[in-house]
């Protein structure tokens, strides 16, 4: 009987170290879930600049490449044709299409086309472009030096205007054993609205005059 109370004792002592445990345990299971939770909503963020930056770089899912000079080496007697597709996305009044549906270009060599888009509004609206090319597996190998897609572009109420594309093929897509029977490429456009326009720098004549109306 006089031990009883030391029994008591013992096991209330167990009981209390077994409730840290407890909530040591649920303490690290919280925050790991918290992690977990912040983890995927980080990565939720991060994913769509992530993949813009692996289709840009490995020309996936047909994205085309930014070439900033023409090849150095003389173009291919190899010939391809390459055609071109134009869409207005809803909600933007413009009349979108290439002026020429279908060209043949040697691999290698730079080329200039044009389309043109026409604001049927009554006023100023702002689209931006979204493309790829077709096979999917040719993103990598077109190169755009220059393109109206590469930014917003703003168009006045009834204006037209002719907006030029300057690309070639990659001659390494020659080599690619893959595209040994490729004949045709399609560059496509698809025009969307943007409804909050980057405002646009004031030339350095207009804030100064700004100024002295001030």
């Amino acid at each position: 009987m006089e031990n009883e109370p030391q029994m008591r004792e013992g096991m209330t002592g167990s009981g209390r170290t077994a409730s840290r445990r407890t909530l040591t345990r649920d303490a690290v299971v919280a925050s790991i879930c918290g992690f977990v939770v912040v983890f995927m909503v980080g990565a939720s963020y991060a994913a769509v600049p992530f993949y813009n930056w692996f289709c840009r770089a490995t020309g996936f899912n047909g994205t085309t490449q930014v070439a900033t000079s023409a090849p150095s080496d003389a173009p291919l007697q190899r010939k391809i044709s390459v055609r071109f597709d134009a869409n207005v996305g809803p909600g933007l009044p413009w009349k979108f299409e290439p002026e020429q549906n279908e060209i043949e270009v040697r691999i290698g060599e730079v080329v200039t086309v044009f389309y043109t888009v026409t604001n049927q509004a009554a006023r100023a609206t702002t689209g931006v472009a979204a493309y790829n090319v077709a096979p999917l597996t040719v993103g990598a190998y077109f190169q755009k030096i220059n393109c109206f897609c590469f930014t917003e572009q703003t168009v006045g109420p009834g204006e037209k205007r002719e907006m030029p594309v300057v690309f070639y093929v990659d001659p390494a897509l020659a080599k690619d054993s893959e595209n040994d029977g490729l004949n045709t490429i399609t560059l496509s456009y698809t025009f969307y609205p943007v409804r909050d326009p980057a405002p646009k720098p004031l030339a350095a004549g207009e804030g100064d005059r700004r100024k002295g109306n001030l």
